[in-house]
């Protein structure tokens, strides 16, 4: 391609030409964020994801009436950069590991207006990021993550650098991520309004305190912010040539052998502190063979994906909850609840190829099934009457109902086994672990 002259004479390089014909960087974004479709769009999703109210209580079901009267009063004052964001009702949850995570309830009006500019920033930023990025990207997941480190480990390489980033979420550096967000956006306004959103604040016991670093968790334009930031680090490490997964913060990289790693380790920390001004926590991040780390709820055993012992003793907690005695509800929300978290995890830890867990763990949640019951059935007389209608003869469910003994020893005690049998439990609804797992590993 040649070089032309334009309208006034002046000679127009090839180069110019062509960037002429992509979407220009420096665009009226912000009318393509508050595009009627786009917003209808936003709103369905973060209706959709439900949540809770922000700081002004509102909820995602009072929402449309606000909108009907607000809407175009919000929408003028976004075109001229005069809207501000509402700070951040934050709220600590646990994590599975221990500690906490703080997560940022930002109101159903924010959502909706992030919503709005993630759907259009992720096609323009998408694209180009890194292949070993797999955290909040549209047709990717964790099971990618986890199975492209298989593939690595499939080809020989035994030692992992597993990097835990110090607070990544709560200490982004506003200015080092903003220079990346520019890159590709150059709508002022647009960029005003990401930054407002970025030091909107967060109200901790009725106090507003200011937010001078950090990405909060919770927020629907989060996620696509943390992987802009962190792309930067992708590539790098395809620069070096080194073969890694990321999903969100979580890293983990394959080496050769445990000296390779321990050199990638102290390279790497160098690097992010300076680039990004992140750290690594030490005390959490190693250099470990394969069948010595976890990532993402799964270990390697060999060239096998398994679960982790982690991710079974936090099943086998919510299954308690869920089974506890003190709850008073009835055996059909139970059952309800309880099938629908099963179906969940095993959504998520299909990718486990271990199958020696699963009746085990089957026969475990029966029981406790049975236990509660069991404690249901307050009554002398009840119990006799149940074990009866169950099937078990009068004098044995006369002793059975007699005894003084606790609902989790009864729970094994074969007369209750007879009334209340597995098929009984399934026919209630009960989804098996076991047979979840054959279906997703041997679909007929």
């Amino acid at each position: 391609m040649t070089d032309s002259r334009s309208a006034t004479g002046q000679i127009v390089p090839a180069s110019s030409r062509r960037e002429a014909t992509q979407p220009a960087l420096d665009c009226d974004l912000m009318s393509r964020v508050l595009d009627r479709s786009n917003m209808q769009r936003a709103w369905k999703q973060v209706r959709a994801n439900r949540g809770a109210p922000g700081i002004d209580r509102m909820t995602v079901e009072e929402f449309p009436g606000f909108a009907r009267v607000g809407c175009s009063g919000i929408r003028e004052s976004l075109r001229d950069g005069s809207y501000a964001p509402q700070p951040v009702r934050q709220k600590a949850i646990p994590k599975p590991g221990g500690g906490e995570r703080l997560l940022g309830i930002r109101t159903v009006t924010d959502r909706v207006i992030q919503q709005a500019i993630a759907q259009v920033l992720t096609p323009m930023f998408d694209p180009h990021f890194s292949e070993s990025s797999f955290g909040f990207r549209p047709g990717r997941s964790a099971h990618g993550a986890v199975t492209q480190i298989q593939r690595y480990i499939g080809n020989g390489r035994r030692f992992t650098v597993d990097l835990d980033l110090e607070k990544f979420f709560d200490r982004v550096n506003h200015d080092v991520l903003m220079l990346r967000v520019t890159r590709r956006v150059r709508d002022v306004s647009l960029l005003r309004l990401i930054g407002r959103y970025l030091r909107s604040g967060v109200v901790v016991d009725g106090q507003k305190k200011a937010t001078w670093q950090g990405v909060l968790q919770g927020s629907p334009l989060s996620p696509l912010l943390a992987n802009i930031l962190l792309d930067d680090f992708d590539k790098e490490l395809e620069r070096r040539g080194h073969t890694f997964a990321r999903y969100a913060d979580d890293e983990m990289i394959v080496v050769g052998s445990e000296k390779a790693g321990q050199r990638v380790m102290a390279s790497i920390s160098h690097w992010l502190s300076k680039h990004l001004r992140l750290q690594v926590n030490a005390n959490k991040s190693q250099v470990a063979h394969i069948i010595q780390v976890a990532f993402l709820g799964f270990r390697f055993g060999g060239k096998k994906i398994c679960w982790t012992s982690k991710t079974i003793k936090r099943f086998k907690q919510r299954v308690r909850e869920i089974t506890r005695r003190t709850w008073g509800v009835s055996m059909k929300r139970r059952l309800r609840e309880l099938s629908r978290y099963i179906v969940g995890w095993m959504g998520y830890f299909r990718l486990s190829e271990h199958y020696r867990p699963t009746p085990e763990l089957d026969k475990w949640i029966r029981r406790r099934l049975r236990m509660c019951v069991w404690r249901q059935w307050r009554r002398i007389r009840t119990r006799i009457r149940k074990l009866i209608a169950g099937g078990v003869p009068k004098s044995w469910a006369i002793r059975t109902g007699m005894s003084a003994k606790g609902p989790w020893h009864m729970s094994r005690n074969r007369a209750i086994h007879a009334a209340i049998g597995d098929e009984d439990l399934a026919n209630l609804g009960l989804v098996s672990v076991e047979d979840l797992w054959v279906r997703f590993h041997y679909p007929q």
